[in-house]
């Protein structure tokens, strides 16, 4: 009873996370279009949300649990190692346009500082998130839940939703908090004339 349940819940799981891996298909088919880092983390992206959809697949075709589990084994690799990746490129590229930004005499905006960190700390909150509903999950199964199986699926899509709704209030982008306009006043109190 529990492969069927386990299959439903990686189904639905891959079904909702195509609001990441549509948008990260698209980065991929738009091609040199894209910078390489954004390319790699969208391959990254569907090569987690993929293993999620095939170990869906294996729970209602297989008994043995090592299969699924060899498969995300194998497939968290794959997606971390795309993402390290994607993290070198995109630290190389943002070197490159600090560097570009410096010949033309100006600093790069720290907007894009914050929008980058923001990123992170929703993947890094959401992948924990993830991770400890799994975790959930498979502690549920052992130990054989009190309440039906229905509390197997229920515990870890709540903790997913406390996890995604706490990522989406730390990676909130905060008010632009940059430098003043110079006051352009002279000394007198009046607007100064010219350049």
């Amino acid at each position: 009873m529990a492969q069927p349940v386990l299959a439903l819940g990686a189904a639905l799981l891959t079904v909702s996370g195509s609001v990441w891996y549509v948008p990260a298909l698209a980065d991929l088919r738009a091609g040199a279009d894209r910078p390489r880092s954004r390319r790699s983390a969208a391959a990254a992206c569907v090569s987690a949300w993929s293993t999620a959809g095939t170990i869906a697949a294996l729970f209602l075709v297989t008994v043995a649990w090592w299969i699924p589990a060899l498969t995300a084994a194998a497939g968290t690799a794959v997606t971390l190692g795309l993402r390290a990746r994607a993290v070198v490129r995109r630290r190389r590229e943002a070197a490159e346009a600090a560097r570009h930004w410096a010949q033309l005499g100006s600093g790069s905006t720290a907007a894009e500082d914050r929008s980058g960190s923001g990123r992170t700390a929703f993947a890094a909150l959401t992948a924990t998130g993830l991770a400890t509903a799994a975790a959930t999950a498979g502690l549920l199964l052992t130990t054989g839940p009190t309440g039906g199986h229905w509390l197997t699926a229920a515990v870890p899509a709540a903790l997913v939703g406390v996890f995604l709704l706490v990522a989406a209030t730390v990676a909130r982008p905060s008010p632009r908090t940059g430098p003043r306009p110079r006051d352009v006043r002279g000394r007198t109190g009046r607007p100064a004339v010219g350049p």
